[in-house]
């Protein structure tokens, strides 16, 4: 999946490739990372992340799983549905650390170098960097993969919407200018870059969905694939980066195959008959319940639960605000009322969640108490524009603890949907002025989610509410969502602990009606464009604290979702050679440092 970095670059102070760790950086120096704050854990000299086994041995196939199918190699298009993994093949400019919330340090780039306005940045790529085809990585293609991309897909064109060009300043040399303003991440965005190669797609459809296997530059190639049903990546014997310190201890697979199940279930099934090597377990029943088997019991599989600092963002079922039916915020208020999370957590999950309350949950940046100080003073002109609520209360989603719990919470589900001028009719809540029935469809693309929606729909029924699900396939959902054409969805939005530019194409006005957005809501407010502007023009910790708490408490008081829940651990299962350092990062699995402990093993699920 594509890394959504985020934030803003402020104080950008990295360590020289020259001169000590420590040093600050002067301006126009050449540079060998980047931090958001502050200096980059790792100097100029660094030899590897800590979290690896830089000893870890090469070798074997690892098996893993995906749901579904797929129709495309490409993974930067609208168009189609890309194989698992297709992004193994390709490198960026810069690579970020997974124990740093928001560091980069050079990959196809050798080093940096910024003006002290930030008014752009330049790389300078690595005279070694090769294509799979051993022609050099040039500053031609990074112009080329720039223009591409935001040609061909909305994420990029939002991502990188504040590059006001990109020239090549030579053979390795390329150059990045940005438009006037204060989006002080941009460097660290344009590092996350994915180089293309342009001699290769010159005279392509890139938008057409293809399965002839692309050129990249990254560790591994695609070695073969079964259109819809699975794909091996093998590693590259002379990957021109296997030697560098960002690189050292990771990539340790010989292959990697992902082997695609129609569902969930199936997948479970198939990863205790030993047909695949990892799996991390979403679903709390089935970690509590699906893995008493022999080789759990006998230590051939190991299932643990590994803590991470990871932001939980938002999960929730969406509200398309585009649809009449949840025009009204009270409606929607109203509905989520009729979600007893407290049920689904003790019947369903075995308790192993906890409630979502923020869209930055589990992070530092979710909004608390009531606003005061920084935050209230961003929030004071847009009174009369914004929830009264956001001054008044701190948002809590609806609670069924305590006797009654259901009960008292459908009678204010009642109060709020007679204010919202509904009524029952017959049986059915209508509409008073339009006489148009309350009713809606929750689209799911698993069945595994089935159990958590069946008794949400009761629960609205006895509202009045006529809700129903549909579960489709993964390309027909993919389509479904990318074009809006939808009443509810689940939808998860992810961030991190320096959350800035994405949040324009998950809630920004612009993007309401672009097909392939990530602003599933169709949240169209000049108040949340506002303060999504205060977040990416931040300048300290301390404003970027207090502007994103202000877009969270927005976002929740105008009931945009039903919001789900989080656990805060990686629930894991594996077969035991499967091997993994011993200190995990706190912000990533990252499973790419892991490593066989029979390299020469070929088929998955076998034990040491």
């Amino acid at each position: 999946m594509r890394r959504m970095a985020a934030g803003l670059l402020i104080g950008l102070i990295v360590a020289a490739v020259a001169g000590p760790a420590g040093a600050q950086a002067q301006q126009g120096m050449a540079r060998h990372g980047m931090a958001l704050y502050g200096e980059p854990k790792y100097g100029p000299d660094f030899r590897h992340f800590d979290y690896v086994n830089p000893d870890a041995p090469k070798g074997g196939k690892v098996t893993l799983q995906a749901i579904g199918s797929f129709d495309t190699l490409n993974p930067f298009t609208l168009r189609g549905v890309p194989a698992a993994g297709a992004a193994l093949i390709y490198d960026t400019l810069m690579t970020g650390s997974a124990d740093e919330p928001f560091t980069e340090y050079g990959l196809l780039a050798e080093s940096v170098e910024m003006p002290e306005d930030r008014s752009s940045i330049t790389f300078n790529l690595r005279s070694g960097a090769r294509w799979h085809d051993g022609k050099p990585v040039t500053a031609e293609d990074v112009v080329f993969s720039f223009t591409i991309l935001t040609e061909s897909h909305p994420f990029y064109r939002s991502y990188y919407g504040a590059v006001d060009k990109v020239e090549a300043e030579g053979e390795r040399r390329v150059r990045f200018t940005f438009k006037p303003g204060d989006n002080r991440e941009l460097p660290m965005i344009v590092g996350q870059l994915p180089v293309l190669p342009r001699h290769y797609w010159g005279g392509k459809d890139f938008q057409s969905t293809t399965l002839e296997p692309p050129l990249g530059s990254g560790p591994y190639r695609i070695a073969s694939f079964d259109p819809g049903r699975g794909i091996t990546y093998e590693r590259v014997a002379d990957y021109w980066g296997r030697d560098l310190p960002v690189n050292v201890g990771r990539n340790n697979f010989g292959s990697m195959a992902y082997e695609y199940y129609r569902d969930a279930s199936v997948a479970l099934q198939a990863f205790r008959g030993g047909l695949y090597d990892f799996r991390q377990e979403n679903v709390a029943k089935t970690w509590a319940t699906g893995y008493d088997f022999d080789a759990v019991r006998d230590g051939k599989v190991v299932k643990e639960e590994i803590a991470n600092e990871v932001p939980a963002g938002m999960q929730g079922f969406v509200f398309n605000t585009r649809r009449p039916v949840f025009a009204n915020p009270k409606v929607r208020q109203a509905i989520a009322y009729a979600f007893d999370f407290e049920w689904t957590n003790q019947t369903l999950f075995y308790g192993a969640y906890k409630r979502t309350e923020s869209y930055f949950e589990n992070s530092p940046l979710q909004s608390r108490d009531l606003p005061q100080g920084r935050e209230l003073a961003i929030l004071e002109p847009l009174r009369g524009k914004i929830p009264a609520e956001v001054f008044e209360k701190t948002y809590h989603p609806p609670s069924t603890e305590g006797q009654n719990g259901l009960r008292r919470n459908l009678l204010e589900a009642k109060r709020l949907l007679d204010e919202a001028g509904t009524d029952v009719r017959n049986g059915v809540r209508v509409d008073v002025a339009t006489g148009k029935p309350l009713d809606f469809e929750i689209l799911l693309d698993s069945p595994t989610f089935e159990r958590v929606t069946l008794p949400f729909i009761e629960n609205l029924k006895r509202l009045g509410i006529r809700a129903s699900i549909r579960t489709v396939d993964t390309t027909q959902y993919e389509n479904r969502t990318r074009d809006f054409d939808f009443d509810m969805v689940v939808h998860v939005w992810p961030q991190s602990l320096s959350p800035g530019n994405e949040q324009t194409g998950y809630w920004g006005s612009a993007f309401a009606d672009r097909p392939g957005s990530q602003n599933m809501a169709g949240v169209r407010s000049e108040a949340v464009d506002h303060l999504i502007g205060e977040i990416v023009r931040a300048n300290s910790q301390e404003d970027l604290k207090a502007a994103v708490s202000a877009l969270d408490r927005v976002l929740l008081w105008n009931h945009y979702v039903v919001p789900h829940w989080y656990s805060g651990v990686y629930r894991v299962a594996y077969w035991s050679r499967l091997k993994r350092p011993d200190t995990v990062p706190p912000y990533s699995i990252s499973f790419d440092a892991w490593w066989l402990s029979d390299a020469s093993s070929a088929g998955p699920g076998k034990a040491p």
